[in-house]
């Protein structure tokens, strides 16, 4: 496949809204130059010139989107989940990433993370990468290069990361950053840069400040975490005693975004009534990420509220606080968290269906990249077809059951191919 105009044929799914799956059983998927044309039963005339790549029996689904992940932290994904929140960044994550320091650290690291994310179903991520220059570049080469379309952050923080993981002060980190930006200007096809202070207690009020007032003067989006944790919230209300919530801290930074240049808030497990209203003013997105939040004990967040309200809400795997890159498995997991949420928190706050869910993680996420995650006219064309003819089963399946199953059980569900605006990026090979 050597240009981005072309027809896949296969099992099609895709979101026509958050509460409805659209499928085709042999339907017919058309890209021109790397764009969307839509998904039809049988093809239209005007296509039936341009060739034709038959999956048979494969299931076709949009890409992906990973609103939240961690690179540097990969390389210890699935252990010391023994520890909440705070305990875990000091014992684990903050002596592992003082370690990209060294750029060949780093670089090995980074492969790993790089092909992993490459091979999954993820086609779009929001990333960070750890305060180091160097390091943070050599992420975005190498992302870059898989054709995967990222976000990636060169974190900020001036206090309390440790005396090798801290940067000296808010002048510096803010001249990291700007070199940073300098050193990447007009460097990618596939890869932007987001601003990164990895959340209110480990980056100063200075350097808060010099991070919204830089947002504006590039036209930056930011990222960070929200009320991910009940000992983190009260730490910031100690750190910034004039706010009225953790959301309001960051709205006095102005480092809450506007409707044009998003934040990505991740976590927001406890974020109440007043936190909603801010989110939603500021056109912020949420990303949940379920396995992270059960897996550090910190909660589980009120996705249905947040999606009554109105509010952006995408899938993070938090990788390594998330134990896996599968968003499938997050899918699961989201699914899990939202029943538990219902049952165990608010009976009156009804679990998310699996047509939502599979939204979330399609376009609900992709549309932070744009028109990202769907299978409708004018969407990029990133797609993944999986080969789940492993999964026996006595039933005659439809489409949307056969998704539902591999959500559930994706043990042998394997990905063929996958394509990112009609660029074929991954093939497995036999």
């Amino acid at each position: 496949m050597t240009n981005n105009t072309f027809v896949l044929r296969g099992g099609i799914a895709f979101s026509e809204d958050k509460n409805r799956i659209t499928t085709y059983y042999r339907g017919y998927l058309v890209c021109v130059d790397g764009v969307c044309k839509g998904a039809f039963p049988e093809l239209p005339e005007q296509y039936k010139d341009l060739t034709l790549y038959d999956y048979g029996e494969r299931l076709i689904i949009p890409g992906m989107t990973d609103l939240h992940v961690h690179a540097p932290q990969y390389t210890f994904r699935g252990i010391g989940m023994d520890e909440e929140l705070l305990e875990w960044l000091s014992t684990y994550t903050f002596p592992e990433e003082a370690k990209y320091a060294n750029k060949e650290y780093a670089k090995k690291a980074y492969e790993y993370f790089t092909e992993d994310l490459r091979r999954c179903f993820t086609t779009r991520g929001v990333v960070f990468g750890t305060l180091h220059n160097e390091a943070t570049i050599e992420l975005m080469d190498q992302l870059d290069e898989t054709g995967l379309v990222t976000y990636v952050g060169k974190v900020n923080m001036d206090r309390n990361g440790g005396e090798n993981l801290q940067e000296a002060d808010a002048a510096t980190s803010l001249e990291a950053t700007r070199e940073w930006l300098s050193a990447i200007e007009g460097r990618y096809k596939n890869t932007m840069p987001i601003l990164t202070p990895r959340f209110i207690p480990s980056c100063s009020d200075d350097l808060m400040k010099g991070l919204g007032e830089l947002a504006k003067e590039k036209h930056l989006r930011i990222q960070s975490h929200l009320s991910e944790n009940k000992s983190e919230v009260a730490w910031v209300k100690e750190l910034v005693p004039e706010s009225t919530c953790y959301a309001n801290a960051y709205e006095l930074f102005d480092t809450m975004g506007t409707a044009e240049q998003p934040t990505i808030m991740a976590h927001c497990v406890h974020s109440d009534e007043k936190e909603i209203e801010i989110l939603k003013k500021h056109g912020a997105y949420i990303a949940h990420c379920a396995d992270s939040n059960m897996n550090l004990t910190s909660g589980i967040a009120p996705i249905r509220k947040f999606l009554d309200a109105g509010i952006h809400v995408g899938l993070g795997t938090d990788v390594a606080a998330g134990s896996s890159m599968n968003m499938i498995k997050t899918m699961l997991i989201t699914l899990q968290a939202s029943k538990m949420y219902y049952r165990l928190v608010d009976t009156d706050v009804k679990p998310l269906t699996f047509e939502e869910v599979f939204y979330l993680a399609t376009e609900g996420g992709g549309s932070y990249f744009g028109k990202v995650g769907s299978f409708k006219e004018g969407y990029d064309f990133d797609a993944v077809v999986i080969d789940d003819s492993k999964m026996f089963s006595m039933r005659d399946m439809s489409i949307r059951e056969r998704i539902e199953r591999m959500c559930y059980n994706d043990a042998d569900a394997i990905i063929k191919d996958k394509f990112v605006k009609g660029k074929k990026i991954y093939t497995r090979m036999e």
